[in-house]
This record gives C-alpha cells, structure tokens and sequence, in this order.
C-alpha cells in the first residue's frame, strides 16, 4: 500500500517506545513522554496509520536484542526527516562504535564543520530516532553526561549497557 503509515508501542527496559513509520522505513523511535503523549494522541485519531508492519516487528526484535546486548548496530532503513546539517549529523552518529562515545566537536570536526559543536548538539537533540540512531554516545568534551531528549537517567543506562558488553 503506497503512502502507508504505521505505529506501535513498544516496551523496553527503560520505558515504552514509539515507533512509527511510512513506507516501510522507520521515521521515529522515541521514548513516550511530554511531547510525545501529544503526538500519539494526534496519531491515534488518523485513518491512514496501521498498526503493526514487518518493519515494525523487525525495529522491535532489533531494539530487543540491542537490549540483551545481542545487537551492536541496527540495521533497518531509516527515513529521519530534518535539514541538509542535522543529517550529516546523524550520519555521522551512526558511525560511533558501539560502546564509545563522541564529543560535539568531534562530530562537528567529522562533518566538516568545526566550531559547530552548539550546532551539532541541537541537531543532536532533534534526532527522531532514539537508540538506534545514536545520539546517547555523545557526550561534552570534558567527559561529561549533557542533555539527552529522553533524560540524562536513560543515556547514563544506555552507556553502561554498552560499555560494559564492549568492555
């Protein structure tokens, strides 16, 4: 079916998920909460969302095993929409090795674009895809834990998860 929207609510060892989807590539996958409450009441009232699809099932069994410590890089066609730099950015998240962690400045030295680290972070920030999109993995240049859309809780759990199976 062309132009075919789907969504279903996932759990996770770190609270329900949204996953949702068009065309058999996966557009979002957040944590539910605040804003996103909001949006799933709005979806929920459209007539052109189904709920549950192959890809669906598959973004669960990978988010699944990732969880297990199983699964260290996703592999499911993305369609994340956002602007031309907030997708270098999220390319570039994509090639941070399982375990490891980045600045902001790496990254904005990696797309070409250094003395964008604020930039990079609000990109950052804007990254429809939890998880499976990485964005937990980077951290301030001093080491620390800064802002994670799904709270700082949930990105310190996400980094010992993978630290301590990549040892």
């Amino acid at each position: 079916m062309k132009n075919q929207r789907a969504f279903q609510i996932i759990s996770t060892p770190l609270g329900d998920m949204l996953i949702q989807s068009f065309n058999e590539k996966l557009t979002h996958c957040d944590f539910i909460e605040g804003k996103i409450y909001r949006s799933l009441h709005n979806i929920k009232k459209q007539k052109n969302y189904c709920r549950k699809t192959t890809l669906l099932t598959e973004t669960q069994y990978q988010l699944h095993q990732y969880f297990n410590g199983e699964l260290h890089q996703f592999d499911l066609p993305l369609a994340a929409q956002g602007t031309t730099f907030q997708q270098k950015v999220w390319q570039a998240l994509q090639t941070i090795t399982y375990g490891e962690t980045r600045s902001y400045a790496e990254i904005a030295t990696k797309i070409h674009a250094p003395g964008a680290a604020r930039a990079v972070g609000a990109a950052n920030g804007k990254n429809p895809l939890a998880i499976i999109v990485p964005c937990h993995r980077i951290i301030g240049s001093n080491g620390s834990l800064t802002g994670y859309a799904g709270g700082l809780d949930r990105k310190k759990a996400l980094l010992h998860l993978e630290q301590s199976i990549a040892g």
